[in-house]
């Protein structure tokens, strides 16, 4: 429960967090946010670190002269393509393993192979989009791994994916984030960050809900 304080506190007070980090550590602050990017798409059991609020903070603190953006940009894309890359090859790794595995009752060989065909065809859009989706961007380098999507196919992607995710976010904080009204209230705009990345997982869970309850019982 304290760390779930904590986590909320971050979040909805990272702009004072971050500023207070800069003034007392000025550039080595560049250290601890490549950190954040690359633990919360590298490891499967970090996706509870700010991703989306965190990168349109920093593009904020960017505009007022704080930060660099020059060095933000291509810093925290390259923290985020090393991440899922990180990702993918500890899924791949374990996917070799799992793929010797004889049909069993937990585990179908025919699903995995499912899921490499579909990542093999819809993979590229799959990584892309999965970026701006908290905990989705965690897991989804790791099955395409799994999946034994071809790495070359996967770091077109990735690299086109964070660059997107990080441009964009940070982009928004640059040229949103010093407005009176936005600064204001920047913890509230930074929480409503996350909500809206949350919102199509919660909408592909209640349609997953729905849809099985309306299946026909055996």
């Amino acid at each position: 429960m304290h760390q779930i304080q904590e986590l909320l506190h971050l979040l909805l007070h990272f702009d004072t967090e971050l500023a207070r980090l800069i003034a007392a550590y000025g550039s080595w602050v560049w250290a601890l946010l490549f950190g954040i990017v690359f633990l919360e798409t590298g490891l499967v059991v970090t996706p509870f670190l700010p991703g989306d609020s965190m990168l349109f903070v920093v593009g904020a603190l960017c505009a007022s002269g704080s930060l660099q953006l020059r060095v933000g940009l291509p810093l925290l894309w390259l923290a985020a393509a090393l991440g899922d890359s990180l990702n993918y090859s500890i899924g791949k790794a374990i996917g070799h393993r799992v793929f010797s595995w004889p049909d069993s009752r937990w585990f179908n060989r025919r699903a995995f192979d499912r899921a490499h065909a579909f990542y093999e065809r819809y993979g590229g859009i799959t990584v892309v989009s999965a970026r701006f989706i908290p905990f989705v961007r965690t897991f989804a380098p790791f099955v395409a791994g799994v999946a034994e999507m071809s790495y070359a196919r996967f770091l077109l992607f990735n690299i086109a994916g964070g660059a997107l995710w990080v441009g964009l976010l940070m982009g928004s904080g640059y040229v949103f984030g010093n407005l009176p009204w936005v600064r204001g209230n920047l913890p509230a705009l930074s929480l409503g960050v996350v909500v809206v990345s949350l919102l199509p997982l919660a909408l592909g869970w209640l349609r997953a809900r729905h849809m099985s309850r309306r299946a026909p019982r055996s």
